[in-house]
């Protein structure tokens, strides 16, 4: 990896202090369209379910919609984060894709489902070939996209809680009629845009994490215009998660959020 640090001029004495802030995290990229395994990583397209598991379903009953999942074999080993194991993302099809404005982590909408083994065998697995109908979804879930990885680093951007928790929340006060021409470069120059894996998040808004309950960045799933993937109106997806949590792969407290311009 090799990591250059991006800086307006009037910020190259914090240069230092910044890198301090350095993080590795794994970047996700979506590749064209194609057919893939059941186990492999992917956006959209058939999920890999054994024959004894049963589909994700809301609060009343409904199936869920296939988002994502990660196979973490093929996954560039990051710690917390598993080195073996398949994680999956569903959501609803209502206006706001199985999100809980209220409670992040109300699962009434959405599932994460983590299977620790995962069987390649495909007369074990359910497949299915009926395209479901939908209302709203931020994909087209009967089109599957492969992802890859790669590890990368990021210093800690405006848009993360933890920018404030290094620098306080008047940091860029200090260059007076300049503050927001100056926050807006370093945004710019500085932006964790994109689908990753843990380290720094993206927000179009505001983080919705609090920092007396730290958590981690479980996977971001970006809008992308090769997936024809849209949150709202060119907004991002988040999934996050407490660290002791995903060291004890216990994902049933999840938060779910997304946000659009």
């Amino acid at each position: 990896m090799s990591f250059k640090l991006s800086l307006p001029p009037q910020l190259e004495s914090f240069r230092d202090q910044l890198m301090q802030t350095k993080q590795t995290f794994i970047r996700v990229k979506s590749q064209d369209t194609r057919k893939t395994r059941l186990w492999e990583s992917k956006v959209g397209g058939q999920p890999y379910l054994p024959k004894s598991a049963s589909w994700p379903c809301n609060v009343d009953g409904e199936e869920l919609y296939f988002l994502a999942q990660i196979n973490f074999a093929e996954v560039p080993k990051l710690h917390p984060f598993p080195e073996k194991g398949l994680l999956q993302f569903f959501i609803h099809d209502d206006d706001l894709y199985g999100m809980d404005f209220d409670n992040g982590e109300s699962t009434d909408n959405f599932r994460v489902v983590f299977y620790p083994e995962v069987d390649q065998h495909e007369s074990a697995l359910q497949t299915r070939h009926e395209t479901r109908e939908y209302d709203t979804l931020p994909h087209r879930p009967d089109e599957c996209y492969p992802l890859t990885f790669e590890l990368a680093e990021a210093v800690v951007p405006v848009t993360d809680y933890q920018f404030f928790q290094h620098f306080g929340g008047d940091f860029f006060r200090q260059f007076e009629d300049e503050e927001w021409n100056i926050m807006d470069a370093y945004s710019k120059a500085n932006r964790p845009e994109g689908h990753q894996i843990g380290g720094y998040a993206y927000f179009t808004q505001d983080d919705p994490r609090r920092p007396e309950d730290p958590m981690l960045l479980l996977f971001q799933l970006d809008s992308d215009q090769k997936m024809d993937l849209m949150w709202g109106d060119m907004g991002v997806g988040h999934f996050f998660i407490r660290e002791k949590d995903l060291l004890a792969l216990d994902f049933s407290r999840v938060m779910y959020d997304w946000d659009c311009l």
